[in-house]
């Protein structure tokens, strides 16, 4: 989402759309507080040795060897807007140069905005964001489409696989809930097992309700989160892997008004990262994997040196060196250093993104090439990564790709 409470496209932002839209609540912040400035949070305390976590301790991991050969990349789009696509975007990409090549596209699943890949690379999924809210699965060795469930909200904007990959979780933006769906042997899915409504805090200042953005797996295994743009929380669950039911304990506040979008991870499970949409912000987290409690730190600047700017996801290096953050508005990538272990972000600078609206980024598997989907320029944009600097240089032109709001590089 990109603004007004009651879009269900979740930051659709045709230029109609963008023309009506009212940010008299927007507040920006931060936006000189300057390259050399550092915001930490305090690490969490251990859990006590002997207490019961899914992944004790877990460690920042090497980068992947890169790969040889071309590359699958998959593109999410609207399907029901004026110059949309028609279905998920079939490419490949070369992992060298990061040059992508079309192939195709895979029609029958309506408004693809957001995609996730199993974790044994054989099924993708897709929310379908509409009103009358889905999922779909799709076998990759064949580009079948095994079926589609409802997620039992309004406009679906954001899918995660559960690690163990017999869960698959989603967040529905229009009406404030997420959903939980079993994924079986084929990588079909399921009827729902759970649906959560956020029904407490109230909604933030300019909110109409909440509205889920995100709903993730944090490292431990055992807890996942809802990130939420309408009540200025992020809300921790413990998650049944053998029913597959949400128990909500705890919630994380941001300052009202903030209205968090997307949280990223760092590798060492301790710290994460949050992007706040209404008021251009970004904020350190520490989590504690023994509760699944999170807390967040103070704001400090997208980098997009003021003006209209609504920050969308943070992407992290899998040495847990740097981090990269999409600002819409001022179009460019951020670039952060991560300093104390996960727990600092120091402002580096920022790239142009080479294109309009950087809706979702997304780093390669072998960590070398970033991809900025620019929605409102329907165009894929890549960025090679220097892995000692965390510099970014732009890979070719631009890929021409309709209205694009996701690319899942594979």
């Amino acid at each position: 989402m990109s603004g007004t409470v009651g879009d269900l496209r979740c930051g659709m932002d045709t230029e109609a759309e963008s023309r009506d839209r009212s940010w008299s609540r927007r507040r920006f912040v931060g936006a000189v507080a300057g390259a050399a400035a550092v915001v930490t949070v305090p690490t969490p305390v251990a859990p006590p040795a002997g207490s019961a976590t899914p992944a004790d301790a877990p460690r920042a991991a090497a980068p992947p060897r890169r790969q040889a050969g071309p590359r699958p990349l998959h593109l999410g789009t609207y399907t029901s807007v004026d110059g949309g696509g028609t279905g998920i975007g079939l490419a490949t990409y070369d992992p060298g140069t990061g040059r992508i090549t079309g192939s195709g596209t895979l029609t029958g699943v309506p408004d693809p905005s957001y995609l996730a890949v199993h974790p044994d690379g054989r099924t993708l999924y897709a929310v379908d964001e509409r009103q009358d809210g889905g999922v779909s699965a799709v076998r990759l060795a064949d580009r079948r489409i095994l079926g589609a469930r409802g997620t039992g909200g309004a406009g679906p904007c954001h899918l995660s696989v559960h690690p163990g990959g017999h869960w698959l979780l989603s967040a529905n933006y229009g009406s404030g809930s997420v959903a939980v769906h079993p994924i079986d042997a084929s990588g079909a899915l399921g009827e729902r097992t759970d649906l959560v409504t956020h029904s407490s805090p109230a909604p933030g200042p300019g909110q109409d309700g909440p509205h889920a953005h995100q709903f993730i797996t944090a490292p431990d295994g055992g807890h996942v989160l809802a990130v939420d743009l309408g009540t200025d929380t992020v809300y921790s669950y413990r998650l049944d892997q053998a029913k597959g039911t949400l128990t909500e304990v705890a919630q994380a506040h941001t300052r009202p008004g903030a209205g968090p979008r997307h949280l990223t991870f760092h590798p060492g499970g301790r710290h994460a990262y949050l992007a706040n949409e209404v008021d251009d912000t970004v904020a350190v987290c520490a989590y504690d994997p023994g509760t699944g409690r999170l807390t967040i730190g103070d704001p400090q600047s997208s980098g997009s040196g003021g003006g209209t700017n609504h920050p969308a996801q943070f992407a992290v290096t899998a040495d847990g060196g740097y981090a990269f953050l999409a600002n819409r508005g001022a179009n460019s990538i951020a670039r952060y250093a991560i300093e104390a272990d996960g727990a600092g972000l120091r402002l580096l600078g920022t790239v142009p993104v080479g294109g309009d609206f950087p809706r979702q980024i997304a780093l390669s598997p072998d960590g070398g090439l970033l991809f900025a989907a620019n929605q409102r320029s329907s165009t894929v944009t890549v960025f090679q990564v220097d892995p000692a600097s965390g510099e970014l240089r732009p890979a070719g032109e631009p890929f021409a790709s309709p209205v694009a709001v996701c690319a899942l590089p594979l």
